[in-house]
């Protein structure tokens, strides 16, 4: 009796472990082992750049990684991602993801500031007081700085941040003439 027990026990096991067990195994590998004293970025001849070294867009190009590596965020980025993490690697907000102000509803006399360096911004709006009804996007430009929420009332106005003379020729948006709008028939300030 005793043996048919121990063979109904190890049929059991059988079926639900298998016979040959894989154990976990890990290996470390030393990074410096055959390493020489190299500077970084050596092979591509390229100094890293901070953030106070940026002066052209030329400036906003990664050195890449050294051959047979992987690169970095900060090795492989440019242009404006590049910007980005080198501002804030020295503390820098540089698209000032801040909130807006929602502690107040803005008014044409006191209306809430929105920063933009495009000629064109885009702002949420949650209402007063804050989330009081679903966003409602504004659009705001340079020719039309101003715009109000049509479900609080409340004013926004772009304040343009970006450099003053813009040597491509955008501003005429090929003919485009922005549409009417109620506004524009009843009171020009209402805009």
């Amino acid at each position: 009796m005793f043996l048919s027990r121990s063979a109904v026990a190890v049929a059991r096991r059988a079926a639900v472990s298998p016979i040959v067990r894989r154990s976990f195994t890990a290996s470390v590998i030393r990074r410096d082992a055959g390493a020489k004293n190299v500077e970084p970025h050596a092979s591509v001849g390229q100094k890293l750049k901070t953030f106070g070294d940026i002066k052209t867009e030329d400036d906003l190009v990664g050195p890449g990684a050294a051959p047979g590596s992987v690169p970095t965020d900060l090795e492989q980025s440019t242009g404006l991602e590049r910007l980005e993490i080198l501002g804030k690697m020295e503390g820098v907000d540089i698209f000032d993801m801040r909130p807006l102000d929602a502690s107040r509803k803005g008014t044409l006399d006191n209306p809430i500031m929105v920063k933009s360096a495009g000629d064109e911004q885009y702002a949420g709006c949650t209402g007063y007081p804050a989330d009081s009804h679903v966003v409602t996007w504004l659009g705001m430009n340079r020719e039309r700085p101003i715009e109000r929420c049509p479900e609080c009332g409340s004013v926004y106005k772009m304040e343009y941040v970006g450099p003053q003379d813009d040597h491509h020729g955008h501003h005429d948006h090929h003919g485009y003439e922005e549409p009417k709008t109620f506004a524009d028939f009843v009171k020009p300030e209402y805009r």
